[in-house]
């Protein structure tokens, strides 16, 4: 019999994230020996890697930094909430939000090419995923820079590593700017606007909603005269739900975004939000 405890198992299992039945298996083959058996589960796991590849990964953290006015932030997923919380995992999306600080690659695949240890970072995400027995997916990563960034981490389980992640940048300065940014940053995590300014939203998607917004109307019988006033009332309803500078703001619905940032002294630059598998 392999001379090991449920101590060893416990603790290999949170080295590895790995299965129970496959700790124990690999335990029994090292005959005990802890670093052999997490060498076994991860040349397993190698093996298995192509078997993964069609597998759905919907579970996962973001994780985010600010260094000197520069914001970083990335999704990294996985199969199950099990491995999400995992210390192997969060440590692995650690390294991934460094390689992408470091990098500064604006999306996926710069990110994936770049050399880390001396290897491109793809090969991290597959030896990881070989660690952990299940697909890892970098799925997304986002950079945002300002005079002020916040970086906002919101868990929706206790369990689990952060699952929503915000970077908010803004022009100012002062205690008062970087208060409005933090507060702000909270209000983009609760309320998930896609746009920062009117200006931003595609013309197409905006003439789109003002038609609907007018054949609504008209099916509604609203008189002739009115229409345009109502289309463009509709139409303000559809800014304020989907553009920041314009939605009414968490902490007081009396004011919008624009005017808390306005007092504050301050200008929105951009901003990113993620949600882990949305």
């Amino acid at each position: 019999m392999a001379n090991y405890t449920a101590a060893d198992i416990k603790a290999l299992r949170e080295r590895t994230g790995a299965g129970m039945m496959d700790v124990k298996k690999a335990l029994d083959e090292a005959d005990g020996n802890a670093d052999k058996a997490m060498e076994l589960i991860r040349i397993k796991g190698l093996k298995g890697a192509t078997k993964r590849e069609g597998r759905s990964t919907a579970e996962g953290l973001v994780a985010a930094k600010v260094d000197g006015g520069v914001g970083v932030m990335v999704e990294v997923n996985c199969e199950t909430d099990f491995v999400a919380k995992a210390g192997p995992f969060v440590e692995f999306s650690n390294k991934v939000l460094e390689a992408a600080a470091e990098s500064g690659a604006a999306d996926v695949a710069a990110l994936l090419a770049h050399s880390v240890d001396g290897r491109p970072m793809s090969e991290h995400v597959i030896e990881a995923g070989a660690l952990l027995g299940e697909k890892v997916d970098i799925r997304r990563v986002a950079r945002v820079e300002g005079a002020i960034v916040d970086a906002y981490l919101h868990k929706t389980s206790k369990d689990l590593p952060a699952q929503v992640g915000v970077l908010f940048a803004v022009d100012g300065n002062g205690s008062a700017a970087e208060e409005a940014a933090h507060d702000v940053a909270v209000h983009i995590a609760a309320y998930a606007p896609t746009y920062l300014t009117r200006e931003e939203v595609p013309a197409e998607l905006v003439e789109t909603e003002r038609r609907i917004a007018d054949e609504t109307a008209r099916a509604e019988g609203k008189p002739e005269a009115a229409l345009t006033k109502i289309v463009e009332g509709r139409l303000t309803g559809f800014f304020k739900e989907g553009v920041l500078v314009d939605q009414a703001f968490a902490k007081d619905a009396k004011k919008s975004v624009a005017r808390v940032l306005a007092d504050a002294g301050v200008e929105a630059k951009g901003f990113a939000r993620f949600r882990v598998g949305a």
